[in-house]
């Protein structure tokens, strides 16, 4: 039997369900389910809309009664595939989130059947999928799995491969290309773990590496259930764990442990050791990050190192200005790893031609110079290519209109209707499947007459072939933007670029932080802005007006650009992460560097992409505004050294 099946953000065991799975009667279809002791029951909406955005809350926090109750009310609701899936799904997992072996199996098999091709199908069956790994139900599982579109569930993945495993086949390889995230893990990944290392599929090391994944992303209790799967690997694992959690507060101290304590360790422990604690450094920007590397590859150079440990062993040896170390960093990738992102292909591709090897450098560059993206744009130009547009496919009106027919996108508008935008994604994305290049534009363009402005950007950067980049790169309220930048004196591709990632143009956008609309700009930012200059009588309110929202927007930008020496690089980076983080990191420099490099070694992963999304829009942009061919090299720029200084801007 299996040890350790937990969910990483549950508190509890889980291990006694699960023994007992198999012994348990499912519930029968039209069953209604037992109801809850609750102090007072909370009053159902009147409303049909609001009772569905209280049914689909209901559903969100597993609540079986009161998600029964809701939906008994809404029996000619527009949309019932949701009303019945919000019904039956609080019975297949617990208040904490954890599948439960006693859900309603016969209920879910109608619902499939009913909705047969729909999204909320998929969802429901990915649902299912968690019940039937959870109670070894392999049966109905491997039935149901292969009939699971979206294959987007990391813990559904392992419950496939343990599936597998079990038949007697060897999964390892597989295996160990899912097990890279494990923020996703769930209560399947460690059962598959702990299942391949008693068999015999994977190793201690292999176990260990994981336990050490975890921790290095601080899931420190579920490090613990995985080092738990193999007897005494947590006294084994206890000199390196240490290390760990030492480097991801002070790399320094945890290199003088390891040189005290690394006759405890074997080789490979060394160099995963060494590597891990040149992340931490070089995610903090020491100089000291590339040194430590080099300490680790002189051990050999891939002991078991994460992807993240690899990737900053490349971003390192950048900082410092080291090809030769580039070079060297990006062949010892994993390969699925290295062919994933066009960014270490074309830094390779740099690291050959500082070695003066043109014509591999060459071929690096050519095999993302068509894509449209940062690293497509600057490959391009290594190649002697301004950055232009690709010819442009138009579509008919009859080609747009017809979209309107399409039940996923009906659906879609409703959710949209009630601003409920995960549900309205999760239908518009669906229909958008396998379509032709010719279909998503017409989406693209039908979105946009109903002032879907997202779902037109989304859907016409889904083409491969042929393009429309004035759907790709939308430029609404002109107007408003032409005074606003003119006043300021700001590049407007560039402030379209940035809105373009902020908001992708929902005027009613709201970030978890409170920022507001199409800028994305916070309160307090506001406030600050709208006194700045002079306006009197700004209340928070009016944000959602587009003419304010870009009033200030542009203001607080112009602001920041001014503070940071007029460089687009760091202007990008303090929108995104405040003004005193970009100088911080600058501070850090030894040396002025190529504004390409100073963006990919940005610690932060979310202000690193949005800085890289925000210059190639804005490139874009620019070609689409002037006509003419663009430099994103130019607007990138060089980033110098300073010392940190502060600043008042908030």
């Amino acid at each position: 039997m299996l040890k350790g099946v937990y969910l990483q953000r549950a508190g509890r065991a889980a291990w006694i369900a699960l023994a007992c799975a198999l012994l348990v009667t499912p519930v029968h279809a039209q069953k209604r389910p037992q109801a809850v002791s609750r102090p007072q029951a909370a009053v159902i909406p009147s409303d049909p809309d609001e009772a569905f955005t209280a049914l689909r809350e209901a559903a969100r926090k597993n609540d079986v009664e009161r998600a029964y109750a809701i939906s008994a009310t809404l029996v000619d609701y527009p949309v019932p595939s949701y009303v019945e899936y919000f019904r039956i799904k609080p019975q297949l997992f617990d208040a904490s989130g954890l599948a439960r072996i006693d859900a309603p199996d016969d209920q879910v098999r109608v619902f499939l059947q009913r909705y047969k091709g729909d999204a909320i199908a998929d969802r429901m069956r990915n649902d299912w999928l968690l019940v039937l790994g959870k109670k070894r139900d392999w049966a109905n599982f491997d039935v149901e799995y292969p009939q699971f579109a979206l294959k987007d569930d990391t813990q559904v993945e392992c419950y496939a491969l343990l599936s597998r495993a079990l038949k007697g086949q060897n999964v390892a390889a597989d295996a160990r290309n899912v097990l890279s995230d494990p923020r996703y893990y769930g209560e399947g990944c460690v059962d598959l773990i702990g299942y391949l290392a008693q068999s015999q599929q994977i190793q201690r090391s292999d176990v260990a590496y994981q336990a050490r994944l975890a921790l290095e992303q601080n899931y420190v209790t579920l490090a613990g259930k995985i080092a738990a799967l193999v007897p005494d690997a947590r006294a084994d694992g206890d000199t390196l764990a240490t290390i760990v959690k030492m480097a991801r507060s002070d790399p320094s101290q945890a290199a003088a442990y390891l040189g005290t304590a690394q006759g405890a360790l074997s080789r490979d422990e060394q160099g995963a050791a060494w590597g891990v604690i040149g992340q931490f450094a070089a995610r903090k920007l020491l100089p000291d990050a590339a040194g430590y590397y080099r300490r680790q590859m002189d051990l050999g150079g891939n002991q078991w190192l994460s992807d993240d440990t690899q990737e900053w062993r490349v971003r390192a040896a950048l900082r410092q200005g080291d090809w030769k170390q580039v070079r060297q960093a990006v062949e010892l990738m994993r390969p699925e790893l290295r062919a994933k992102d066009p960014a270490w292909i074309y830094w390779y591709g740099r690291a050959l031609k500082a070695d003066g090897r043109d014509t591999e450098a060459q071929q690096n560059f050519q095999q993302i110079a068509g894509q449209f993206n940062f690293y497509g744009q600057l490959a391009s130009e290594e190649l002697g290519n301004r950055i232009t547009l690709p010819a442009r496919t138009t579509v008919s009106d009859a080609e747009a209109m017809a979209m309107r027919s399409r039940p996923g996108f009906q659906r879609a508008q409703k959710f949209y209707n009630m601003n409920l935008r995960f549900e309205g994604n999760r239908e518009w994305n669906w229909e958008l499947r396998n379509m032709s290049d010719r279909e998503l534009l017409a989406a693209a363009e039908y979105a946009r007459r109903l002032e879907l402005l997202d779902r037109t950007v989304n859907s016409a950067d889904r083409t491969r072939n042929e393009h429309d980049f004035t759907l790709r790169f939308l430029m609404p309220y002109r107007d408003i933007m032409q005074r606003a930048t003119d006043d300021v004196g700001l590049d407007m591709a560039w402030v379209y670029g940035l809105i373009r990632q902020e908001s992708r143009f929902i005027m009613n956008a709201r970030s978890s932080a409170g920022a507001h609309g199409l800028m994305q700009v916070m309160p307090a930012t506001a406030k600050y802005v709208a006194r700045k200059i002079g306006m009197n009588d700004f209340s928070p309110s009016m944000m959602g007006d587009p003419n304010i929202n870009i009033l200030l927007g542009t203001n607080y930008l112009n602001m920041v650009l001014t503070d940071l020496d007029s460089s687009w690089t760091l202007a990008s980076a303090a929108y995104n992460a405040g003004p005193g983080r970009p100088k911080a990191w600058r501070s850090t420099l030894v040396r002025p560097v190529e504004g390409a490099i100073f963006a990919e070694t940005i610690p932060f992963n979310e202000t690193r992409g949005y800085v890289k999304n925000v210059l190639s829009n804005a490139t874009y942009y620019a070609a689409l505004m002037s006509g003419r061919p663009q430099s994103l090299k130019s607007r990138l720029g060089m980033v110098a050294p300073s010392a940190v200084t502060t600043t008042s801007l908030p």
